[in-house]
């Protein structure tokens, strides 16, 4: 199995993490943006990351890869059989994806992908804005909904958790952390799951990555 792209990409991360969880073998391809490697674009015609090969079955889209992953390795479930933890999974998955994410690419794009990689200036006030208005919105959202098990669902390790801790991620590296004081629940819950040998190691090599780079938000 290959992942194509990078694991500052939260989509990325989350097939990544997904994949360690399940036991699977797979190798990261890794590219940057715009990439035209003939296979990832064989895999992702639009040239979105992650792209996925396995043999010759090509897919692109996170959720659709980690799909298949647990459709071929059903153990350990990450992805409930009961419907209606099956459906609170796949819509803590799309609030990662279409909320969580969003905001997060305001701060990551302008911040750290402008600067550093397409030598540019950002839009800070963007960034700004995010941090200051949509953030902690998110938070709030997320706070009470947070269960005493530290699990979204069926109080064990899911796809709703794997997915809704990748953006986080970005944020740290961002300057964007959590205040423990006003959200103890989510600091805690983040925490946590970003700490599983299936996520941390990713988040420490782009860490490392910033550090050798010598790159500190622009705030």
């Amino acid at each position: 199995m290959i992942v194509y792209g990078s694991s500052m990409s939260p989509y990325v991360r989350k097939v990544l993490a997904f994949a360690a969880e399940k036991g699977l073998d797979f190798e990261l391809k890794s590219l940057g943006l715009q990439a035209d490697d003939p296979d990832f674009r064989a895999a992702s015609p639009f040239g979105l990351m992650p792209a996925f090969r396995d043999g010759d079955f090509r897919l692109s889209d996170s959720t659709a890869i980690v799909t298949y992953m647990e459709a071929i390795k059903p153990d350990p479930a990450l992805i409930p059989a009961e419907p209606r933890a099956r459906a609170m999974t796949i819509w803590w998955d799309e609030i990662a994806d279409t909320k969580f994410v969003p905001c997060m690419a305001k701060m990551f794009f302008n911040r750290i992908v402008c600067p550093l990689f397409l030598k540019q200036e950002g839009d800070l006030a963007e960034a700004d804005r995010a941090e200051r208005e949509d953030l902690p919105k998110l938070l709030d959202f997320l706070e009470p909904r947070v269960p005493e098990s530290g699990y979204l669902v069926e109080d064990r390790l899911t796809l709703a958790d794997i997915a809704i801790v990748q953006p986080f991620a970005n944020f740290g590296h961002v300057g964007a952390g959590v205040d423990a004081a006003r959200h103890p629940r989510v600091a805690a819950y983040v925490a946590e799951i970003q700490a599983r040998p299936s996520i941390a190691p990713w988040i420490e090599r782009e860490r490392a990555f910033f550090a050798k780079v010598g790159y500190e938000p622009n705030r």
